[in-house]
């Protein structure tokens, strides 16, 4: 593993997908580096090349974080297999090439734990990126992802770039999506359990049979984690960011109703997919390099729980 020092105090430092969960996180860990953040307002489009390279030809990034990304839960991606594919693709293209053309200093692009195969041995390890096939349920992403890793690591071979790749777990806290026809699994379950407990039901839906494993990570853990590699990593290997914990989507479905208040049962709908039966990511590069999570899941959860109405109403 190679180890580079590089300091973000002074710089210009660009954050895509400033609004989504995220970027917001980013936005607020890097207020306490001492640089200056930049961010595109709406007018930019990613997904349109002039646009972007436009953008960082006037704004002339130092360094960026590409967290902007299409996202959604296994109906999203089932439901819009081109919107995941095209979309995904091209901001990752486009934001990847308008940094090299304009001499960006340093680039992580954020991938994803979906990129490794469905049946990967598990803890999975980085090693393991093209050793089988996907999971059906969210391969489009997931091809996205994996040509945004493969063109950053092209790139530190043809042109010297450094620029760099993280794969963050499951992700849940401020700024998730809860609209249920598009969200991940954290948020579907807290807003079924505060629907069902405020409607006084007896049982809360679940989809699949609840058997598959997860593992989550706070999103504040996952930006501490970033800047943690934009600050100290460079090699063309990525990173995997997670929390070394994983739970059962009963478990976790059990927790999420104890946390909101619903005291009914559980049904699970078998008719629903699981997705991957279980994905545990292998941390060992990121523990090595000096980094580890600090908000365990069931603070991470009462507390995303507890400032639900005010991101509600923001």
């Amino acid at each position: 593993m190679a180890s580079s020092r590089f300091s973000l105090e002074g710089r210009r430092v660009f954050v895509s997908g400033h609004r989504g969960m995220v970027g917001s996180a980013l936005v607020r860990r890097l207020q306490r580096e001492k640089c200056e953040i930049l961010t595109a307002d709406r007018s930019i489009d990613l997904r349109v090349q002039a646009s972007v390279e436009e953008w960082f030809a006037v704004n002339r990034p130092e360094a960026v974080f590409v967290a902007a990304a299409k996202v959604g839960g296994i109906g999203a991606n089932q439901n819009q297999p081109g919107q995941f594919l095209y979309d995904n693709l091209a901001i990752a293209t486009n934001s990847i090439e308008a940094a090299r053309k304009s001499g960006v200093r340093k680039l992580l692009f954020l991938g994803s734990s979906c990129i490794y195969p469905r049946d990967a041995a598990q803890p999975i390890v980085e090693e393991s990126l093209l050793s089988g096939p996907l999971e059906p349920t969210n391969e489009w992403y997931a091809i996205a992802k994996i040509a945004g890793v493969k063109l950053c690591q092209a790139y530190r071979r043809e042109y010297g770039c450094d620029f760099i790749s993280a794969m963050p777990t499951n992700l849940y806290g401020p700024g998730d999506t809860y609209d249920l026809a598009q969200s991940h699994v954290v948020p579907a379950l807290i807003m079924k359990a505060l629907a069902a407990k405020a409607q006084d039901a007896e049982r809360m839906q679940v989809w699949g049979s609840g058997k598959a494993l997860r593992e989550f990570l706070h999103v504040d853990d996952l930006a501490d984690a970033c800047v943690f590699l934009m600050n100290s990593y460079s090699s063309e290997e990525p990173v995997n960011i997670g929390s070394g914990a994983e739970i059962s989507i009963a478990e976790l479905a059990a927790l999420i109703a104890e946390i909101a208040g619903f005291t009914g049962e559980l049904a699970f709908d078998h008719a629903k997919p699981d997705g991957t039966p279980r994905k545990l990511l292998d941390c060992s590069r990121l523990i090595e390099l000096g980094w580890r999570p600090s908000i365990a899941l069931r603070e991470g959860l009462s507390g995303t729980i507890k400032d639900l109405p005010d991101r509600s109403r923001a």
